[in-house]
């Protein structure tokens, strides 16, 4: 009995669950015949996006197929439309497009997979790009998308993102070794521009962060400073009352014995008043 081809072991692996693609992969590659061995474990972690749109080619194939057989028809077509039908045509495309996506999204949720607002993005134009071109087209409802394909996308670009055959796109040769090295050279600067950039990213997100915290705590220096010196001029006025008011105690303590002693006197004299007087 035949055993499955390189295309059907690659489709079965860019559906699988995206966090055990290494594992199954290499369970894959020991179970698979010697030839095909190193294909296999030379597969590329599909992206999300491409995940997105793989697990949507495979498990929704029908409703993909309609739709790209309606982007092909409306392709054929649009040689010998004006430019208002041209312009609702692109609006049904858009729309169609950004519902099949949604429709992706969701069945990739519904798998556990957190889909992004960006990563629905790239779903969106993966699709709006089979809409453009029948390679793209291919490539998509293969489900061997090893990575998200742009609308502008060549066939070079194409073939690039898929892994295995694409009936759609033309032979290629294989290039000499320069090429493929340059490439590879290409492919592995372009690894390095997208990693530095996600590293950007986060640098200049940890830079906001720190900003902010840094305003923040020095605006609350800036009121902690204005409430020290509003109470060291309350100190210093307090100090002054204090020294005032120790100042006029002595003499405020002569007072009320002064007026303790008259008090003392005005009481005998009161006494004295009335004992004469009861004496009469």
């Amino acid at each position: 009995m035949t055993g499955p081809t390189f295309e059907e072991i690659a489709a079965e692996l860019y559906a699988g669950p995206l966090e055990a693609f290494v594992s199954s992969r290499k369970a894959r590659a020991a179970e698979a015949d010697a030839s095909l061995a190193p294909r296999i474990l030379a597969l590329r972690k599909p992206s999300i996006a491409a995940w997105v749109v793989n697990v949507f080619a495979q498990e929704r194939a029908v409703q993909l197929g309609e739709a790209l057989a309606l982007a092909r028809e409306l392709r054929e077509a649009q040689e010998d439309l004006d430019a208002v039908a041209l312009a609702k045509l692109g609006r049904e495309r858009r729309a169609l497009t950004r519902k099949l996506a949604q429709a992706a999204g969701e069945l990739a949720s519904s798998r556990g997979e957190r889909v992004t607002p960006s990563t629905l993005d790239a779903v969106e134009q993966s699709i709006s790009a089979a809409f453009y071109d029948p390679g793209a087209a291919a490539a998509v409802a293969s489900g061997r998308l090893s990575r998200a394909l742009e609308p502008s996308a060549t066939p070079d670009d194409i073939r690039d993102a898929v892994s295995g055959d694409v009936p759609e796109l033309p032979p290629v040769s294989a290039p000499p070794a320069d090429e493929l090295q340059a490439r590879r050279a290409r492919r592995d600067a372009e690894h390095a521009v997208a990693a530095a950039e996600k590293d950007h990213t986060s640098a200049e997100r940890e830079l906001t962060r720190r900003e902010e915290a840094v305003s923040e705590l020095r605006a609350r220096r800036d009121g902690l400073s204005e409430h020290v010196s509003d109470l060291e001029t309350q100190l210093a006025q307090a100090r002054a009352d204090l020294v005032k008011v120790e100042r006029e105690i002595p003499e405020a303590e002569q007072g009320h014995s002064e007026a303790a002693a008259r008090a003392e006197a005005a009481a005998d004299a009161l006494d004295r008043a009335r004992k004469a007087k009861d004496a009469l």
